[in-house]
């Protein structure tokens, strides 16, 4: 299948996988790039540009094909070594990168003077729109369903994709409820050129995260996630569990007056124990509602290739089938 976006970052399927936090490391991202798609590694995630070098390496004795590497823009009174993140990204001749948060400008001229192409993530069309002003090749678009961070608009994907659509020139990913092949046509019927997979990828035999956490998904129901953090605006999307719920019990009894002190103990360091010990109650992780459509720990290879047939049998059998039949039917 090509698209706009196999075209420009030089991958066989248009699936890429989400740069989820504890998650988004060299055996689940190169697992994917092998099997066609395009894995991607998170940078923040391996602790330090000397980290991120050497999980770049490892990733590379996985696969000669194209992956990318996630660098994510957070407020912070301490930042990040972001130009430590970028020298290893392009000393290690990663060309592929997904920034994600705040406006990545400050890093563009010397990633693009690299020859590296930037996939911006954003959540509304007024924000894919300044991604391409200011030089991104192209946008994830995160709608409502997505796990982690969907903004504060409330727009799903049926609405978001085909609006972004009508606004964009440059290539677009959709991001948030994508799980097969029904996700992956229903997606460029809306006008993207791929998906983005998060939570899917999550619950692969390749996913180097605690097997707790795998089966927490498969008995979850699309029912099962919590918006939290929404007095503080900066709203995500988790599985809920004891402590979420107390979590959002705080919310509820404070308001607008909610500090992040005041839900600290549900949300800071929780992710080395969900993700690394299986202590998938220890607070709040981000998991899509796309978890109630899954019901199997694939490996990587099985789900992408399982992904692309049910897409070309959706097209060839459902699609073009019944526009054939439409065209022998008598006026």
């Amino acid at each position: 299948m090509k698209t706009r976006i196999t075209e420009l970052l030089g991958v066989e399927h248009p699936i890429v996988q989400g740069g989820m936090h504890f998650v988004g490391l060299a055996p689940l991202a190169g697992a994917v790039s092998e099997a066609g798609g395009l894995g991607i590694i998170t940078a923040l995630t391996t602790g330090s540009p000397e980290a991120l070098a050497r999980e770049i390496a490892k990733c590379r004795e996985m696969t000669s094909k194209p992956f990318g590497v996630n660098l994510t823009f957070l407020p912070s009174v301490t930042p990040p070594d972001y130009p430590g993140y970028v020298r290893a990204i392009i000393e290690g001749g990663v060309k592929i990168v997904e920034t994600a948060g705040n406006n990545p400008s400050q890093v563009l001229p010397v990633l693009k003077e690299h020859g590296v192409k930037v996939i911006h993530k954003c959540t509304s069309v007024r924000h894919a729109l300044k991604a391409e002003a200011i030089g991104c090749d192209a946008v994830s678009v995160d709608g409502f369903e997505c796990g982690g961070h969907p903004g504060e608009d409330d727009v799903p994907n049926m609405i978001l994709l085909p609006r972004a659509a009508e606004e964009l020139k440059i290539p677009m990913i959709a991001s948030g409820g994508m799980a097969d092949g029904r996700s992956l046509v229903a997606a460029m019927a809306l006008g993207a050129d791929g998906v983005n997979m998060g939570t899917r990828f999550l619950a692969t035999k390749e996913a180097p995260v605690h097997d707790n956490v795998k089966q927490a998904l498969i008995a979850a129901s699309e029912l099962d996630t919590r918006l939290v953090m929404r007095p503080l605006r900066n709203t995500e999307r988790v599985l809920t569990n004891p402590a979420v719920e107390k979590l959002l019990e705080t919310e509820r009894r404070l308001g607008a007056a909610t500090t992040f002190a005041d839900i600290a103990a549900e949300v800071a360091g929780v992710y080395p124990r969900v993700m690394v010990d299986g202590e998938v109650e220890a607070g709040a992780w981000s998991c899509g509602m796309v978890a109630g459509l899954i019901h199997d720990i694939p490996t990587v290879r099985e789900l992408i290739e399982r992904t692309m047939s049910q897409a070309e049998t959706i097209i060839r059998r459902r699609l073009v089938g019944a526009l054939d039949t439409e065209a022998l039917t008598p006026a």
